[in-house]
């Protein structure tokens, strides 16, 4: 008669699991915030640094770059070492959300969240 509610305890299983994956979720958008990437442009003349998250923090420029018949390339350099930085960002993103994918038994190329 009572057949059916054997499934219930997989549930059970089931909704804990994704309350622990969102716990880790979580965490993991918030560690995102303390993970600090730095782009860089012009051999390192100018530098970009963010967070995970791509949350531009500080930009760091040799003063030697600066010469007024150069504006465009500073800009440039400028751009490239922001771009740099959100890409790396990015990178070390996914890079987080695949090891914790990882470790919750899921496959890497799984989409989080969903």
């Amino acid at each position: 008669m009572f057949k059916g509610l054997g499934g219930l305890g997989d549930m059970g299983k089931m909704m804990k699991a994704a309350q622990e994956m969102q716990g880790k979720m979580a965490e993991m958008q918030e560690s995102l915030n303390s993970i600090i990437v730095v782009g860089e442009s012009g051999a390192g003349m100018v530098k970009a640094t963010a967070t995970a998250k791509g949350e531009l923090t500080a930009l760091d420029i040799d003063p030697s770059i600066f010469n007024a018949d150069d504006k465009e390339v500073v800009e440039d350099l400028i751009l490239a070492a922001i771009k740099d930085a959100q890409i790396k960002a990015q990178e070390r993103s996914q890079d987080e959300m695949r090891k914790m994918t990882e470790e919750l038994g899921l496959p890497a190329d799984m989409k989080l969240p969903f």
